[in-house]
């Protein structure tokens, strides 16, 4: 597979189970070596990068000592880093942990390790984020925050690669999508861009005259299909000349817009011959 990261943004990188994924993240990071290619951050092996905890944040499971409390536990990471007590405060505070921070992370729920984990990712102050399931745990208050928090870190020229398999928050999350499926790229897209890259989605147009307007653009050798009693549905590509028909007959549009394919449907259409045959054991891991 190849796909480039580019800075300032956040990229959603998904597929089914088995796909690669995590093992794609750990070969970014030097924990395992790929049988042929590079895997590069910043154009440069994780290995070799000067200081690459200060450039690179990595969430990829949420392990702490149990025993710890959450300040100690980043103290003890922060150590190797050569990073203040400040900065523990600064990144408790990040991810809402200032209020636990002296309780032992045994006692944590699954979405407060998540935070934690994340906080250890931050203690550098890193350019990059790869996050592995980051909002696995997360009620849905967490969920919300940490669509925010990405969203301001992209704004802030930082970027983040994140698998997931919460389709719904990615698509509100990323600005663009990998989707892999047998350890291969299936799509590398920017998700506004999904609807033209795939040749689906509608147009939608709402009007009191829609008899009327149906009966014009079937003239113009447009395909119109009712829906509703005001409504018109139309192919994709088709709003321009929508709009400039009801124009040149005087017909007041309430609403017309283009409906794409969401990141949903685009998935499962383009993951689910191979998730079927995995089930059936098509092929291998």
């Amino acid at each position: 597979m190849t796909f480039t990261v580019s800075q300032g943004t956040v990229t959603g990188f998904l597929g089914p189970n088995g796909s690669g994924k995590t093992t794609t993240l750990r070969a970014l990071l030097g924990l395992v070596a790929p049988n042929s290619g590079e895997a590069l951050l910043f154009g440069r092996p994780y290995r070799e990068l000067d200081h690459p905890a200060r450039r690179v944040g990595a969430v990829l499971g949420n392990a702490s000592h149990p025993g710890r409390t959450a300040r100690d536990h980043l103290r003890a990471c922060g150590i190797p880093l050569g990073v203040n007590r400040r900065r523990v405060e600064d990144v408790l505070a990040t991810v809402g942990l200032e209020a636990a921070a002296e309780r032992p992370t045994g006692g944590f729920s699954l979405g407060m390790r998540g935070r934690l984990a994340l906080a250890t990712a931050l203690l550098g102050d890193p350019e990059l984020l790869v996050l592995d399931e980051p909002n696995g745990g997360l009620d849905p208050e967490g969920i919300g925050w940490l669509r925010s928090f990405l969203r301001d870190w992209a704004a802030r020229g930082r970027t983040a690669l994140l698998s997931s398999h919460v389709l719904a928050e990615v698509a509100q999350t990323v600005d663009n999508v990998v989707i892999i499926s047998e350890g291969r790229v299936v799509l590398d897209a920017d998700v506004r861009e999904l609807g033209h890259q795939h040749g689906r989605g509608h147009v939608e147009v709402h009007t009191p005259e829609a008899a009327r307007l149906a009966t014009l653009l079937a003239a113009e050798g447009l395909a119109v299909t009712a829906a509703g009693g005001d409504g018109l549905t139309l192919p994709a590509g088709t709003a321009a000349r929508v709009g400039q028909v009801a124009a040149r007959h005087g017909i007041a549009l309430v609403e017309l817009h283009t409906h794409g394919p969401d990141l949903e449907e685009v998935y499962f259409s383009l993951t689910r011959p191979l998730a079927g045959a995995a089930a059936t054991g098509g092929y291998g891991p």
